[in-house]
């Protein structure tokens, strides 16, 4: 690819500003709001030269801690793991800070859907405007459209092309099934309703024995549409969720139903994180203006996509509020959209966006700070077609931090914006991600180190299990990815992080969240399977589609997250010990052949499958084809974890690097063919050596021990650079 012609950078205040960012800034993001330009960029290169240097020191800490760690392995090699002699040695170098009191999280402004409600939570990459617009729909999801895509409810035969009747009989039963569960009626059954109506604000449901049922628990009843007699629509809740019964017996689903029922809309993803990390490629100021002004859209109410489907021209837009009658008689509004969060990326990456007085990249980090939270401020001041949020606050949330240090870093680039943007103390909250070792090990000090500020915790278990791997790396070689969603840290660090939540005094204040469930082609299992996240005492959980968070929703209608909370407070079920057992392999020489070319070809295929799109296609997140062609959500934290655990057993001798590069080259040629339809791919097999995304493939891995915390975004972007022209 030829390299663009690069404009003159912006020469101020010390600093080399990208000329497009810099008019983006000034021209669009400052629009309308009371601070002017050079007063933004003069505070703004003010608060780098203060934060700079403190970004430098906390990765030198890192950098420390590590070689000691290293160190303390390597001269131990051989001998028996000592779990308590190890503890010992962690608090010795400060990796683990001693605990101090008991306290209670006092954040302020918290919104309904953080602090009240649990729900499922959606993360969606912020350069697909088209998806980014369907996470921040995603607030209210159609039931039977869920059930009828979906595998949800198993079909022994290909449905029958437009509507299959029979299939569309099943998708109405189980709704049934579910409303009987969710809002039952009293001593009657949903499935023989034949006409739901109003009377003295009261739910009537006529049977088709010709008697009547009203609802079990008559509060559930929030309001409806038209007319009370015959209404358009039920509104109902539970646990703290809505459920809407659209009422059409003209409709495709209710021209059938005896009591007209065309849809059930699920009140499903309550917040969505509009992601400028892990799920995107943003590796220049191109990229990251791109970002921006998605974001700047979706927080002015601005933001359109449009495109084809099934031959029709479809213009995409923020949904608008839903409007009721209350049970009171006066009008009720609901929100249309979810309560948009913003991550922005970790302390460690750079930019060339903006160079400082020594012609060095500035963090990245500090740059989104400052822009996204002053796109937010125009949500704040109202100045959006939509509210976000009513309470007056910005969401930032916050991955990759190793420990309280880094938190309270974080809290300070905040508080550098707020001075800024000329904002009330403690404005922008933060979301800590439990994603690396360091933090899940202190998590009780990380989250005082934020406690005016924090309003969620969420367990990113992709990602730590790549730290893990990684701080380990010399203590042995790893057991297989499989094996380790088993292993006794896991277990661990998935009710720790719950156990000091709550703690923290998280229950009704804050969110306690989960990690992703990465199959959205299998719903069946996700049915199945995530209920356990509310079930462990998490109030939001992360999935990969809109239609995955109605479905999703359904197990928060079943349990009262809260009430498990309630149960869980003053419990402790993991131990620190637990939580950093290495996972180890006591007989790694007994791995057969076999189980090593399956990990490794597993392994190979996935990094392939996903890098080729990062580099080629500038693409973040998507659903990538395994090697048994079973469609995953992989991001950046998926590849850390198949690229570190190549990167260990390659260092303890499992594999061979030539075992490796063959095994690449290979999987390659599968990755070829699993892409052999999208005009867009370019071949990595047909030129191993010119291929730039093989190329990075290979560097993940040979110097994937080497990379900071074995994080891949260095090589990522380093490749990606390199394949714009750049």
């Amino acid at each position: 690819m030829p390299k663009k012609p690069v404009s003159k950078p912006i020469s101020k205040w010390g600093l080399q500003i990208d000329k497009t960012l810099y008019e983006f800034v000034n021209n669009e993001v400052l629009k309308g709001l009371t601070i002017d330009a050079d007063k933004f960029w003069q505070g703004f290169a003010t608060a780098l030269t203060e934060l700079t240097p403190k970004n430098r020191a906390l990765l030198k800490t890192r950098q420390l801690l590590q070689k000691q760690i290293d160190a303390w392995h390597k001269a131990r090699r051989g001998a028996t793991h000592d779990a308590e002699d190890y503890m010992q040695f962690l608090q010795d170098i400060g990796y683990i800070v001693p605990e101090g009191a008991d306290f209670q999280i006092t954040t302020q402004n918290l919104d309904a859907e953080i602090a009240k409600t649990a729900a499922p939570q959606l993360v969606v990459p912020v350069l697909n405007a088209r998806f980014a617009l369907n996470a921040a729909n995603a607030r209210w999801g159609s039931l039977y459209n869920a059930l009828y895509g979906t595998d949800a409810i198993p079909s022994q035969t290909p449905l029958v092309e437009p509507y299959d009747r029979a299939h569309g009989d099943k998708v109405v039963a189980a709704a049934r099934a579910h409303l009987n569960t969710a809002a039952p009626l009293m001593n009657a059954d949903h499935k023989d309703a034949v006409a739901y109506s109003i009377a003295d604000a009261q739910l009537v449901v006529r049977l088709k024995d010709t008697t009547t049922a009203r609802l079990a628990k008559p509060e559930q009843l929030q309001g409806w549409a038209g007319d009370a007699a015959a209404p358009e629509s039920i509104l109902l809740k539970t646990n703290g969720l809505h459920i809407e019964l659209v009422i059409n017996h003209d409709g495709l689903m209710g021209a059938t139903d005896p009591a007209g029922i065309n849809d059930i809309m699920i009140e499903a993803a309550l917040t969505t994180i509009i992601d400028f990390e892990d799920s995107i490629a943003a590796v220049d100021a191109e990229d990251k203006i791109n970002a921006y002004r998605n974001w700047l859209g979706l927080t002015l109410g601005t933001a359109e996509a449009r495109f084809s489907k099934n031959g029709k021209k479809i213009t995409r837009k923020l949904a608008p509020d839903r409007e009721f009658t209350g049970i009171d008689g006066a009008p009720l509004t609901l929100p249309g959209r979810a309560l948009m969060l913003v991550r922005n990326v970790g302390h460690l990456m750079t930019t060339a966006a903006v160079l400082d007085s020594k012609g060095d990249e500035i963090f990245e980090g500090i740059l989104d700070a400052f822009i996204t939270c002053a796109i937010a401020t125009h949500d704040l001041k109202a100045r959006g077609k939509y509210r976000n949020s009513r309470e007056g606050s910005i969401y930032i949330v916050k991955p990759k931090m190793h420990g309280p240090d880094e938190v309270a870093f974080a809290c300070e680039i905040f508080a550098h914006v707020e001075t800024l943007l000329d904002l009330p103390e403690n404005t922008i909250k933060i979301g800590i991600m439990d994603e690396e070792r360091r933090t899940s090990a202190n998590l009780k000090e990380c989250i005082r180190a934020a406690s005016v500020r924090v309003f969620f915790i969420n367990t990113g278990f992709l990602d730590r299990t790549g730290d893990e791997i990684h701080t380990s790396m010399e203590a042995g070689a790893m057991i297989s990815k499989v094996a380790m969603k088993s292993s006794k840290w896991i277990i661990a660090y998935e009710d720790w992080n719950v156990d000091v939540g709550l703690a923290c005094g998280f229950s009704g204040k804050a969110q306690i969240g989960k990690g992703m469930w990465a199959m959205p082609d299998r719903m069946a299992a996700m049915l199945q399977e995530k209920i356990a996240h509310v079930e462990a005492g998490a109030n939001c959980a992360w999935v990969p589609s809109p239609t995955a968070a109605t479905l999703h929703a359904l197990h928060y209608h079943k349990v009262n997250v809260f009430a498990i909370q309630n149960n869980l407070k003053g419990r402790r079920r993991a131990k620190l010990t637990e939580l950093l057992t290495i996972p180890l392999d006591p007989t790694p020489e007994t791995t057969t052949l076999e189980e090593i070319t399956k990990e490794l070809d597993n392994n190979a295929q996935s990094i392939l499958g996903y890098v080729v799109r990062w580099i080629d296609q500038g693409i973040g997140c998507s659903k990538v084809p395994d090697i048994n062609n079973i469609g995953l959500m992989e991001d950046r934290a998926t590849l850390r974890i198949s690229a570190q655990h190549l990167a260990n057993w390659l260092h303890h001798g499992i594999l061979k690097k030539a075992q490796v590069t063959e095994a690449l080259k290979r999987m390659a040629e599968v990755v070829d063919k699993q892409n052999k339809d999208d005009e867009a791919y370019r071949p990595m097999a047909t030129n191993f050596e010119k291929s730039i995304a093989f190329q990075a493939a290979c560097d993940l891995i040979f110097k994937g021990r080497t990379q900071p915390s074995g994080y891949t975004e260095p090589i990522l972007h380093q490749k990606r650079r390199e394949f714009k022209g750049k």
